[in-house]
């Protein structure tokens, strides 16, 4: 009672509120924006299942008014009427001249054909059905004792997927849906991404370290790698003569023994 109570006294927005936050769990309606998108999409999906249930209905009612007698069998035929004895009552026995009629052998031969077909793949497909689902469930068991799921967390599992499914047979795929199976198809290249640039980034970091500590004057030599880790000997300057390029080496040989830039 003080449920009921609380709820009448509710405002026309918390009420709302509360039907979509129970319908959906995961959003955030505190922001308008995914509160009225949010109730927008549901506007849209509303508006083509009454499109869809207008276009059954003018079906119906078109074969209806075609023949009447087709109205009168279907809906004894739902009150639990036997569908042979209905179909007799409301088409007679043209039904029985139709079928031992010799111009219609064939066509009649084609449909029992194709209503022999169908009922054994219908039977075939509740066989993989049973086994398929067995299955299913076998590994549901497993997966429950190794990750340590409860009921409700396996429950909620499978509501969700047969919510999946029933919405396929309808054509239907929510934006939840759509975005659940895009990231989960990009899932390992994603992670394969982020582990990249992680280290990447953690190698430019030791060396920026680096970088910065040296720049500080740390007291750290600057090493050259191609002389083994010693220190770069340089050519000592001759001023002006410099000027003269590599000719003037000659100056270092001394006693006939030549020397290059940077020998003492």
């Amino acid at each position: 009672m003080a449920v009921t109570d609380n709820q009448a006294n509710m405002s026309k927005r918390d009420k709302t509120l509360e039907r979509l936050r129970t319908k959906y769990p995961d959003k955030n309606f505190d922001d308008d924006e995914v509160l009225y998108g949010q109730i927008n999409d549901d506007y849209d999906d509303y508006d083509h299942r009454i499109d869809e249930y207008k276009d059954h209905e003018s079906r119906l009612s078109n074969m209806f008014t075609a023949d009447p007698r087709s109205a009168h069998f279907l809906s004894e035929w739902a009150n639990g009427g036997d569908p042979v004895v209905s179909l007799v009552r409301q088409f007679g026995t043209d039904i029985m001249d139709a079928i031992n009629d010799p111009d219609r052998q064939e066509e009649i031969a084609d449909a029992n054909r194709e209503y022999l077909e169908r009922v054994a793949k219908e039977r075939d497909l509740d066989e993989q059905y049973q086994q398929n689902l067995s299955e299913s469930l076998d590994y549901l068991g497993q997966l429950q004792q190794e990750r340590g799921l409860s009921d409700d967390e396996i429950d909620e599992t499978m509501e969700f997927l047969v919510g999946i499914v029933k919405d396929g047979i309808l054509g239907k795929f929510s934006p939840e849906s759509i975005d659940m199976a895009m990231k989960a198809l990009h899932h390992d290249g994603d992670v394969a991404i982020a582990g990249h640039e992680g280290e990447v980034k953690g190698r430019n970091s030791k060396i920026e370290e680096r970088l910065r500590r040296r720049s500080s004057g740390d007291g750290t030599a600057m090493l050259d790698g191609k002389n083994n880790g010693q220190p770069t000997r340089h050519t000592p300057s001759l001023g002006v003569l410099d000027e003269y390029g590599d000719g003037m080496q000659t100056i270092w040989e001394r006693g006939g023994e030549r020397r290059t830039k940077g020998q003492r």
